[in-house]
This record gives C-alpha cells, structure tokens and sequence, in this order.
C-alpha cells in the first residue's frame, strides 16, 4: 500500500491515528512517519525528508514557510494543546491551582518524567517553569528526559519510583496507556500552544495531504479533537 509520509510533533500523534483508518479508506494510502519532538522534526524536514505533510507548532511552521520549505498557502491552525501533568493510573491526582502549589508536587515527586528540554514543545517549557519555581538544581537528578512527550509517559506507565509524575502535552498523555491527565499547569506557568499542519514544497502527494488536513480540521471531526485533547479559546 502507498504511504502518505508525516513528520509531526508527538502532540498530534493521538488524533491523526484516531483519524488513519478513515483517510485510508477514502484516499487508499496509510500514514507513514515520524511522531516525535518538534525542534528534531522541523530538522528532518530542512535535511530532506520525505515529508508529504509537517504538524508542528505554529511559530515553527512559520519558519518553514519562511524558509521556503513549506507552502505558505497549506497552513491550517488544527487547535491549541495544553502542557499539563501527568500520574499512573490508579495513583492519587496530583493537582496544581497556583506556582505555590506547583512547586510542592514537583518537589514532592521522586521522578519527573519529561520528553526532551531543549527541542520539544513541553520539555522546553517545564525546563523554564522550572527555573521560574527556583527548583531546576533541587529536582534536575529527578528528572527522567526521554526523545519525546510519548515515550517519557510510557515509561511514567512503567514507573517503579513511589511518588512519580509527569509533564508533557495533554494530547500526549490522553493516548497514553497507563497513565491518566492529573491536571492543567497553574495560570502563571502554564502553556497552550497552537499546532498547525502545512504541506512541505516537495510534497508528493500533495492533494492527499491537503484531504488529509481537512479530516484534521473539519467540523465533524471537532469532538474527537476534543477527546484526544485538543482544546480552543485558550492563549499561549
């Protein structure tokens, strides 16, 4: 079967695989691809991967269109994701109303679990919340760093530690066995950030991935967006 190639921040992950087995059945090609952090798939792309469709924050697909690599006319807003915590099932929640509140669950965790602090959406952003709560020394030989926001919370699944928590993108935790969304990060540290799809310059299946897009945006396919932990009014 042909393939219609993804390079897409892990954030989307849950909703294109939610969507895969509909596209399939009308355009006859699979999904094929990498799901990972957004800094290392933007990478890909600008050294000539086969990329027929990106998924990737906004700000960063700007780059790309300004780069040429892109076509500015492709990019569609697919909605705004959360960065929020994360525990194993059947573990107490852990919520966090305010940075106070925040700084006493991160402090209070043996492990944290979070993807990639210097090229992922949630992993910059808990690297910076960090710094803002004063504890990124106290807790940094806590901190358990995986390639992506998927596989840290497969391993929060996995986890032996006592008292672990994770952080990550709220999608990325929802498609995630094992683990269960605990709560959104306080106002004054919290992030929403925008993801946007667009189609690569070089695409070769073009057409399929703008049909591709649609299905992501449409409004019959609002309420899965919702379920895989897409949200709207919020601002980043």
């Amino acid at each position: 079967m042909k393939t219609l190639n993804i390079l897409s921040g892990g954030a989307a992950q849950g909703l294109v695989r939610s969507l895969a087995p509909a596209f399939e059945a009308e355009t006859g090609l699979s999904i094929a691809g990498d799901f990972g952090a957004v800094g290392a798939m933007a990478d890909k792309l600008r050294t000539g991967a086969a990329t027929d469709i990106v998924i990737l924050t906004a700000a960063l697909i700007a780059k790309l269109a300004d780069e040429g690599l892109v076509l500015r006319s492709s990019i569609t807003d697919i909605g705004r994701v959360e960065t929020a915590l994360a525990v194993r099932a059947g573990d107490p929640l852990v919520s966090a109303n305010d940075a106070a509140s925040l700084r006493a669950a991160l402090l209070a965790a043996d492990a944290i679990f979070v993807p990639d602090t210097k090229a992922s959406t949630a992993g910059i952003h808990v690297g910076r919340v960090l710094a803002q709560l004063d504890i990124a020394d106290v807790v940094a030989d806590r901190l358990k760093i995986f390639p992506n926001g998927t596989t840290a919370m497969r391993h929060l699944a996995e986890s032996g530690d006592r008292r672990p928590i994770g952080c990550t993108q709220s999608t990325e935790i929802i498609s995630t066995k094992g683990i269960v969304l605990s709560g959104s990060l306080p106002p004054e540290c919290g992030l929403a950030t925008m993801y946007t799809a667009a189609i690569p310059t070089q695409a070769s299946s073009a057409s399929q991935a703008q049909r591709l897009i649609a299905l992501l945006t449409s409004p019959e396919t609002s309420a899965l967006r919702s379920q895989t932990g897409f949200v709207s009014g919020l601002t980043s």
